[in-house]
């Protein structure tokens, strides 16, 4: 019954998805058409405005595709190095970071699925995103932080909710998404540069400076209100690229509970990521893609890219049958690495009185007298 709510819950989330990202192509014909009405606001009469644009707009409707496209071709190319760019990450190999490595590449073998492109961020901060167009060609970034503060549980459910990211589309679904905002956004910006134009044919200049003609109130009440419709279409756009980014992450959980049969796993994860993820110097379009954004406590739940972390855990223990240990504290995570913890434990002995002392873990160098360390990865 528990995997029947999962995959109910799952196919919920994908379809309000899909109608969020639908809802794309009508705000662009509502970008462009403000953008008709600011250029046709020299028109003193509004009628007159609004059917030249009504008319024009199948043009200005295929120039904003135009510009889709070309965004969509620079980011099929070099999205990946844009992504690095942004947030600071390099590519690692497995002799490199064979633990995550090797926890990556299970995922991948249990699935089926290409070994997608690894990368670290040098960062205290614990947070993690996937990015691709394709499965083949996908890729997983993960700060240091997240990497320190896991143990091999946590972390591989954080990898599977990654990997569904890339399984899903959700990262060609985001890059679709980011473009068609980014083309609203720049409607946005052209409007002031379309006004002054439009200003300009309706000004005369005399005595030296440049005053406005009279007859120009119905001209001025049309680029009103194409700035307004190029504004409600850019904030419409904004909040329906946000609660994308929502439905996906709820998708992704109940994807990585799917590929590990763990969802404890990724509740602790979430909860020791909740409060340490922040990364302010990382642009909010990039954010939106990472597994938390910690900025979001800010903003109201409408532009929030992200569903708070409590219910996210609430559905994985409704939905998944997960136990939550509550928010953790992350003083307790830093003294030492949650997963060499989990070493330390399965390694411990008794040791009788007056007998030599037993090696020290493996973190904390060899013990007083010459003992060696045990192997890194401990016990499996």
């Amino acid at each position: 019954m528990q995997a029947f709510g999962l995959r109910t819950h799952a196919w919920n989330t994908a379809w309000r998805s899909m109608l969020l990202l639908a809802g794309f192509p009508m705000l662009l014909a509502i970008m462009a058409f403000g953008v008709g009405l600011i250029f046709a606001a020299d028109q003193y009469n509004i009628d007159r405005a609004f059917r030249d644009t009504l008319r024009n707009l199948p043009w200005l409707y295929v120039m904003a595709w135009g510009v889709a496209i070309i965004w969509f071709a620079i980011a099929w190319v070099a999205h990946n190095r844009i992504l690095d760019w942004a947030t600071g990450a390099h590519p690692v190999t497995r002799a490199e970071e064979p633990r995550l490595w090797n926890l990556l590449e299970n995922l991948c073998i249990s699935r089926g699925m290409r070994m997608p492109r690894l990368a670290v961020i040098e960062t205290e901060a614990m947070n993690a995103y996937a990015a691709g167009l394709t499965r083949d060609k996908g890729a997983v970034t993960v700060t240091r932080g997240l990497v320190n503060a896991l143990d091999d549980r946590e972390l591989a459910a954080v990898l599977a909710h990654e990997l569904a990211h890339i399984r899903n589309g959700d990262a060609r679904l985001g890059l679709i998404a980011a473009v068609f905002v980014g083309v609203i956004s720049l409607g946005f910006d052209s409007m002031t540069r379309g006004r002054r134009i439009a200003r300009a044919g309706r000004t005369t200049q005399e005595g030296g400076g440049w005053r406005v003609n009279t007859n120009s109130r119905n001209g001025g009440w049309v680029a009103l209100i194409g700035v307004l419709m190029i504004a409600l279409a850019w904030l419409l756009a904004t909040a329906l690229r946000m609660a994308l980014s929502r439905n996906r992450e709820f998708l992704a959980d109940a994807g990585a509970v799917e590929l590990t049969s763990d969802p404890d796993a990724m509740i602790s994860a979430l909860r020791k990521v909740e409060g340490n993820a922040e990364m302010p110097e990382v642009s909010p379009q990039v954010r939106a893609l990472f597994l938390e954004d910690a900025s979001d406590s800010a903003l109201s739940s409408l532009m929030a890219t992200h569903p708070p972390i409590g219910s996210r855990v609430e559905a994985l223990v409704k939905f998944a049958g997960g136990r939550d240990p509550g928010p953790i504290a992350r003083a307790a995570i830093e003294e030492t690495p949650s997963w060499a913890q989990q070493d330390a434990s399965d390694a411990t002995i008794q040791v009788a009185p007056g007998a030599a002392p037993a090696p020290a873990p493996w973190w904390q160098g060899p013990a007083q007298g010459g003992g060696s360390a045990p192997s890194p990865w401990g016990k499996r």
